[in-house]
């Protein structure tokens, strides 16, 4: 029932049962009901009518209240990220694009051939540093997370990604049901995922990835993997502390209180666990 119709049944049903209460009363019930056993059941009957409708009437208020929260929250969260984004653009990405005009001007100088391949590293990691501050600006530009749906979408557009920019495959077995994940879960999970294709797409050389979540119980737990058939790595290198992504999804899930693993070799892929309310010793 829509909240334009509880009001309207607040406003004049219980006149029109007092209404109908009292003619029958008084033209059908008057040998069998006494007086005063009628003034005691209109009331009554008023209460009960009006407890049944009120609570539908508080039951649809507290959903839009937790719209109403949702949408302040959203809203809240975009603006964060939307300063986060200009930061980031005026600050790091500008600087970087600086220096990359100062290395293209010290290559037309005179150097010798150990100072021309440093130049050439350096100018490899500025501009791998450059596309990484470029593609956080985009996600941090991108709608913020606050329901399922558009949630999903924004997974979707992410692997849709990976194909297009790096022709790898993204099979998505996603198993959760509708409002198990609140939206501080929804927007710490989609960041594990989305920071993890982007190193596939950047390290793996993979071909396909799988991307499977399912529930593991009534209390709300998961169980997500992020899978690719790609050359995998070592342990050493997976712990490198030059691995910004791994160490920002696994600080994620710590915050959130969840089981992180990465199992990773050389011709194997890799494979990145989260799990909720998991054996933290597995």
């Amino acid at each position: 029932m829509s909240y334009k119709w509880l009001k309207f049944f607040i406003m004049w049903l219980p006149v029109i049962v007092v209404g109908l209460w009292e003619y029958v009363r008084h033209v059908f019930l008057l040998p069998f009901i006494s007086m005063e056993l009628g003034n005691f059941l209109a009331p009554a009957l008023v209460f009960l009518i009006t407890l049944t409708l009120t609570r539908g009437l508080f039951a649809k208020l507290e959903q839009m209240q937790e719209a109403l929260q949702r949408e302040r929250l959203s809203k809240a969260s975009f603006q964060q990220r939307e300063q986060l984004a200009r930061e980031l653009h005026d600050g790091i990405s500008q600087s970087l694009f600086l220096l990359s005009v100062k290395l293209d001007r010290l290559e037309h100088t005179e150097l010798n051939d150990e100072a021309r391949e440093t130049t050439e590293q350096i100018r490899k990691t500025v501009k791998h540093v450059y596309e990484d501050v470029r593609q956080s600006i985009a996600n941090l530009q991108s709608p913020a997370v606050v329901v399922d749906d558009s949630w999903l979408n924004a997974i979707h557009s992410a692997a849709s990604d990976l194909l297009q920019n790096s022709g790898v495959h993204v099979q998505l077995d996603w198993q959760l049901p509708e409002g198990v994940l609140t939206n501080k879960q929804m927007v710490e999970l989609q960041a594990i995922i989305r920071e993890a294709l982007m190193n596939v797409r950047k390290y793996a050389q993979a071909t396909e990835v799988q991307v499977i979540c399912h529930q593991l119980d009534d209390d709300g737990n998961f169980d997500c993997e992020i899978r690719d058939n790609g050359v995998g790595a070592e342990s050493s290198e997976i712990e490198a502390k030059d691995r910004y992504g791994i160490r920002m999804m696994k600080d994620r899930a710590e915050q959130m209180d969840w089981s992180f693993y990465i199992t990773s070799a050389k011709g194997e892929g890799t494979r990145i666990r989260i799990m909720s309310g998991g054996d933290k010793n597995e």
